[in-house]
């Protein structure tokens, strides 16, 4: 059977939320991995804030999971922040696995808190009709050398290596913060195959970046289990972030 997935940093919650809403809507996907998500409750906060209810009131998808990350203490109010899961098909919430650091309140504008700010990797299962999936929405470890393989990357490509052991029909994707030359590859590529491997020049929209090194940083990924076949691919040249979205046309047979 097929599947469509889409990919995107949604990028503070949404600064772009129109276009990301009609992007979604375009693309019209079976599933959607979405990073920096808020889930504000306050009706009298602007949309990008309230993240989750937007999406839930805008795209009508069934099946929602939200997994916060962090309690992110802006001028707005207290808000949760982290990853979500839009799906056609039912979803159970399996693990929230945090990388680097727990839970925990913080100012997501304070550069201070950038590199140790909590990064997750939000695991579900899904109902497909072809047998259960396992999705996975990573949102990585910040670094700005996306090559650098430290001690936070190193314990990430674990924890993820350890999340997907034994599992099959697997779907990763996010915002990974890390290149796809980065030393932590090779073990998970071992396991699941990258959609787009170092094809793309960069996973950025660099209408929104003022650093060039953006330019070549390919840090936004899908992964698939090995009888996951990739039917279409593309990174979509559209401003709906400061990420540019993935998408991939997947059918599933059997392992």
């Amino acid at each position: 059977m097929k599947l469509k997935t889409v990919s995107l940093n949604l990028w503070n919650g949404g600064r772009l939320m129109e276009s990301a809403l009609d992007f979604l809507r375009d693309q019209d996907a079976d599933v959607v991995f979405l990073q920096e998500v808020y889930d504000g409750t306050d009706p009298g906060l602007e949309p990008r804030f309230r993240s989750m209810q937007v999406l839930a009131d805008e795209l009508r998808y069934p099946h929602v999971e939200f997994a916060p990350a962090m309690l992110d203490k802006l001028p707005q109010g207290d808000i949760a922040a982290g990853s979500a899961i839009l799906s056609k098909y039912a979803l159970q919430a399996a693990d929230l696995i945090f990388f680097n650091e727990p839970f925990h309140e913080l100012t997501s504008t304070d550069p201070r808190t950038f590199s140790t700010m909590p990064r997750i990797l939000q695991h579900v299962t899904a109902d497909f009709p072809a047998g259960a999936l396992n999705l996975f929405n990573v949102h990585g470890v910040w670094d700005l050398d996306g090559d650098n393989f430290g001690e936070r990357r190193r314990e990430m490509r674990d924890k993820i290596l350890l999340a997907i052991k034994g599992k099959s029909n697997i779907i990763l994707a996010g915002d990974t913060n890390a290149q796809p030359t980065n030393e932590m590859w090779p073990p998970i590529e071992a396991q699941i195959s990258s959609v787009f491997g170092t094809a793309l020049k960069s996973t950025f929209n660099m209408k929104h970046k003022t650093n060039p090194g953006y330019a070549t940083a390919r840090v936004d990924m899908i992964f698939v289990s090995p009888n996951i076949k990739v039917l279409e691919k593309q990174c979509h040249d559209a401003d709906v972030s400061d990420h540019l979205p993935l998408t991939a046309s997947l059918e599933i047979g059997d392992r």
